[in-house]
């Protein structure tokens, strides 16, 4: 199994400075080598491979060991297969008639980011004091603040230090042997994804839209109308360019954070959890929907579900989405009802509830229906009511 975790560098000033310099480096390097592929090209109509670049800079490294040479040998090739990537898919793009933009040249503000191999030019360690330390070629010993221990028997196969907002941060990624499942609770839920409320869970729990972005859209409107009305590239720009840059930083760490603690009690809390199989991409394409849809980040929620469950060993079950919200669940009926009706009554049972509750029960109902519950609900006892009125198994 393989997973990230990113932890960020308490750096001092000497640190940040080489971190910087060796950064400076990699982009320089980065643009050399994608000049040469351009050469290359207009010259003869054909690439050059990966291999003829790296023996090609091996060699300047040798040449030039005060200046290239800051930069590991692991962390070069790394960042020439980063531009062979660049150039595979601009040929890919080429032959498949499209007219792909050419790689781009990296600015100051677009190259942030340096890979190594754990071991080779970057290493995770502990000092006397426990302190959990990077060592890093060129650079001191950087604090790193460890706020949660990676998983028993994990390795660590690569490692990407990348500055972001005047802070460097650290990206691990490890392998490691799945852990062992979290123990069968016998419950299953269906969850209807939305905007007003953005989970509805068919047990008729109803999780509200903080609605990240519009809360500061006020703050961001001004920050955006100050930045246009300054002198782009002055002190006072940049300074305003950082406060609305960390704004939206923050935004996002609220998101985040909200969804990994949403999917985590989710997770831990049922054992067969069933979700909409839902194109999110007409949400963004209607103008009224496309920012609340971007504030919302439905995406992130399933993908965020859809790992945990797997570490958990529990099952996620995605269910077509089609005509979920207008079937009576009590009867089964068709219920017609637009976006601005938001209590579902049948006429024919009598049953009122919430539209998106209803929802969420049928998807469940479907998620049954598709699945055989029995892997994720091993010891499972638990009874749900059918159309019937009768009850049934899930296990």
């Amino acid at each position: 199994m393989i997973r990230t975790y990113k932890y960020r560098l308490d750096t001092n000033r000497s640190q940040r400075d080489a971190l910087d310099f060796i950064l400076w480096q990699q982009r320089i390097l980065y643009n050399t080598a994608l000049e040469q592929r351009k050469r290359v090209y207009e010259e003869t109509g054909k690439g050059i491979s990966y291999v003829a670049q790296w023996a090609h800079f091996r060699d300047e490294r040798r040449v030039n060991p005060d200046t290239f040479g800051w930069v590991n040998a692991t962390s070069l090739q790394q960042l020439l297969r980063r531009v062979n990537k660049a150039y595979r898919a601009f040929f890919r793009r080429l032959k498949a008639g499209e007219a792909p933009g050419y790689p781009r040249f990296k600015g100051r503000n677009r190259f942030h980011s340096m890979e190594f191999k754990h071991g080779d030019g970057v290493k995770l360690h502990q000092d006397e004091r426990g302190q959990t330390r990077l060592r890093i070629q060129n650079v001191e010993n950087v604090k790193v603040k460890f706020h949660r221990q990676l998983p028993a028997g994990s390795s660590i196969k690569q490692v990407v230090v990348k500055r972001s907002l005047g802070n460097w941060y650290v990206t691990l990624m490890i392998a490691f042997e799945a852990p062992y499942p979290l123990p069968p609770t016998g419950e299953a839920v269906g969850i209807d994804m939305g905007l007003k409320s953005l989970l509805a869970l068919s047990d008729g729990t109803l999780i509200d839209n903080p609605r990240w972005l519009r809360v500061s859209q006020k703050r961001l409107r001004v920050l955006n109308q100050k930045l246009a009305r300054q002198k782009k590239g002055g002190t006072n720009w940049r300074k305003t360019a950082y406060q609305l840059a960390t704004l939206h930083s923050r935004i996002t760490n609220q998101r985040r954070d909200f969804w990994h603690k949403t999917t985590r009690q989710l997770v831990n809390q049922y054992n067969l959890i069933c979700i909409e199989n839902l194109t999110l991409g007409f949400m963004t394409a209607n103008r009224r929907l496309a920012l609340s849809e971007h504030d919302a980040a439905l995406g992130e929620f399933r993908s965020l579900l859809a790992y945990k469950a797997e570490e958990a060993g529990k099952l996620v079950v995605p269910v077509p989405p089609q005509y979920t919200s207008q079937i009576c669940r009590g009867c089964g009926t068709i219920v017609a009802k637009s976006l601005l009706m938001r209590i579902h009554r049948c006429d024919g049972c009598g049953l009122e509830l919430d539209r998106d509750v209803n929802a969420a029960r049928n998807i469940l109902a479907l998620g049954l229906s598709v699945c055989d519950p029995t892997a994720a609900l091993a010891g499972c006892h638990k009874k749900l009511p059918t159309k019937s009125g009768e009850s049934s198994h899930i296990c």
